[in-house]
């Protein structure tokens, strides 16, 4: 099971008719959600990057997925140079203004919406924009974020408005991310707060026997090692060794084909291999990976049964990404509202992974306030027993919904 929530905070900062353009009703290119997939795939691997560079040496699970979706809410509703900054961080296309970009997100939710086929797999995605109801909006913003736009009273309850949207975050995720907002997360000076919460539950197309998990060796490195309980089958999966990234690659689909796991195992002889799969994991080395064309092949799989939950404090992370904008008194809503003094005092983002042998659940919520000596013996067998990197993609949307590194499971 994969849950998330992803929350970013602020406290208070002329329109017209339009909000973003001369014709806010134009119809979007018909690239606009490509553009918008390619620039969330780049978007995706560096903050990948600068996550493993703030804790290089613990597990890491998060969705890429919902930061991207919370910090599109703040491209939207903001201007001048706060727009700009996260315009370039968030990698969107020269071509994608904002009302093409919102159609194509738009198009987006509606194909989720109608593709979410609960037989198979259940993602849910969702965006909110909470404002202070004191806070002046323009009408036009209202009109065109009717679903995301809801207004809760900080300036006077901010205990209750903390409480709506914890709950509301909780309700997404099934009830697997608690109490995102910390206590002191708003108060009554907090006038706009961003949030995603993500929730995907799949079934592996070809589940793990329970009866033959058990538990064995797991090398964190050449001088530590503990036991975990690992899954074991053998059947007909992709499995491929790619140069490229250094890496043993294995897909393991969930029921329906659209969403699969890959895996990416570095060979155990290369001490670095781990950093250099990071390294180099580049937008078109994960295509390539994703898109191979390669054969079924029979092969004995051995994966660790785990879960983690991780809360990862985001301001820093998005710093160095070039949205610190977002945290500075110059930031800029002027889209959103004539009113001015918004800024972010923090972003936060929690995640949850659950895989078992019969699938994996995971959700998450964000806020804004050539080797070949590890290869094994058989090209038929596939033991992640040290650390490794894995991906949740999302074949039609070429989205990374969930990501992580699996380093050590005592942590």
């Amino acid at each position: 099971m994969l849950k998330l929530a992803l929350i970013f905070l602020a406290a208070c900062i002329t329109v017209n008719s339009q909000c973003f353009d001369k014709d806010d009703a134009k119809e979007a290119s018909p690239d606009a959600r490509r553009n918008l997939y390619k620039g969330q795939m780049h978007f995706t691997l560096d903050l990948f990057n600068s996550i493993n560079k703030a804790i290089p040496d613990d597990n890491i699970f998060f969705s890429p997925f919902s930061v991207y979706h919370a910090l599109l809410l703040g491209y939207i509703a903001a201007g001048g140079q706060t727009e700009q900054g996260l315009k370039q961080a968030l990698k969107i296309d020269n071509s994608l203004d904002k009302v093409s970009l919102l159609t194509a997100y738009r198009v987006d939710k509606r194909s989720r919406a109608m593709n979410n086929n609960s037989d198979s797999y259940e993602f849910t995605n969702a965006n909110k924009m909470f404002v202070d109801s004191g806070l002046d909006v323009r009408q036009c913003v209202r009109d065109l974020l009717l679903d995301e736009l809801e207004a809760l009273n900080f300036h006077d309850s901010p205990g209750e408005a903390r409480d709506y949207i914890n709950s509301w975050v909780e309700r997404v995720t099934k009830h697997n991310i608690k109490d995102l907002i910390p206590i002191d997360g708003v108060g009554q000076s907090t006038k706009l707060v961003l949030a995603n919460a993500a929730y995907f539950k799949g079934v592996w197309a070809s589940k793990f026997p329970a009866e033959r998990t058990k538990k064995q060796v797991f090398f964190v490195s050449e001088t530590n090692q503990t036991l975990v309980p690992f899954m074991r089958q053998k059947g007909i999966f992709h499995y491929m060794v790619n140069d490229d990234l250094g890496a043993q690659i294995l897909e393991l689909p969930y029921k329906g084909n659209d969403i699969s796991m890959y895996i990416l195992l570095p060979p155990y002889s290369m001490k670095e291999g781990l950093s250099n799969i990071i390294a180099k994991l580049t937008p078109d080395r994960l295509a390539a990976v994703v898109n191979e064309d390669y054969m079924g092949r029979e092969v004995v799989v051995e994966i660790p049964k785990f879960t983690i939950e991780k809360t990862l404090p985001l301001r820093p992370i998005l710093e160095t990404l070039g949205v610190g904008d977002l945290f500075n008194a110059t930031s800029d809503f002027s889209t959103l509202t004539d009113d001015r003094g918004i800024l972010f005092d923090d972003a936060i983002h929690k995640a949850k992974i659950q895989v078992d042998e019969e699938g994996t659940v995971a959700a998450a919520a964000t806020a804004i306030f050539g080797f070949r000596s590890s290869r094994p013996a058989e090209p038929s067998v596939f033991i992640a027993n040290f650390p490794f990197v894995y991906v949740l993609y999302e074949r039609p949307t070429k989205s990374i919904l969930f990501m992580g590194v699996y380093r050590n499971p005592k942590k």
